[in-house]
């Protein structure tokens, strides 16, 4: 819980202007792409409403970390990494797909589905948006619960949507985004215990 007497003085990451700037383009482009107006008076509507829009909004968009020293711009994220990303995570739905389709088509039916746990611990909260949600767009995996103690709980279909999951691959791209020294380690449930597998410290 964050005490309210100090959120002035938690540190923002990032500069303030550049994520206000970027909110505002946000903004005039959803504007103009809803309006399908390019006359003057709906352009400067369109500046005014998105100004507006943006230095309202900015504050509900900062999220704090856990331990409420610093808060992070929700879309506080280089477009080129995120292009990137997005470029990435687009081959491992082509993969995923592929993997799914050979194992619901085959002779036999060759699912295997479990559930998979691991450790995953970034400062940035958007990071684990962007894990949680690139996980249950892959086929073969949804995640089911994201715990308190930075516990993944993810249902996988295959072995090989299992394994991927547990690869830290994506773990890693996530962290490279976003920023930061991250903590990943993996972990399975056995007659109801959670027992550590393997662990490993990232850095970018």
């Amino acid at each position: 819980m964050i005490n309210k007497t100090n959120v002035s003085k938690i540190e923002t990451a990032g500069s303030q202007a550049v994520h206000l700037l970027s909110l505002f383009l946000i903004c005039i482009a959803f504007w103009l792409t809803l309006s399908g107006s390019l006359k003057p008076k709906f352009i400067v509507y369109g500046v005014l409403a998105s100004a507006a829009t943006a230095w309202i909004s900015y504050p509900l968009l900062l999220v704090p970390n856990k331990s409420g020293t610093k808060q992070y711009f929700v879309f506080g994220v280089p477009v080129f990494g995120f292009c990137s990303y997005c470029v990435w995570l687009l081959w491992q739905l082509i993969l995923a797909n592929i993997d799914v389709l050979k194992a619901t088509t085959g002779k036999e039916l060759a699912i295997n589905p479990r559930v998979v746990r691991f450790y995953f611990k970034a400062d940035n909260p958007m990071a684990y948006v962007m894990l949680a949600n690139s996980i249950t767009l892959t086929p073969g995996t949804v995640t089911i619960n994201v715990t308190d103690e930075d516990l993944f709980e993810i249902h996988a279909l295959t072995d090989g949507a299992a394994a991927g999951v547990l690869d830290g691959s994506m773990q890693k791209k996530v962290a490279e985004l976003y920023g930061g020294k991250f903590y990943f380690a993996g972990a399975r449930s056995e007659g109801g215990l959670l027992k550590l597998f393997f662990l490993f410290l990232l850095f970018p």
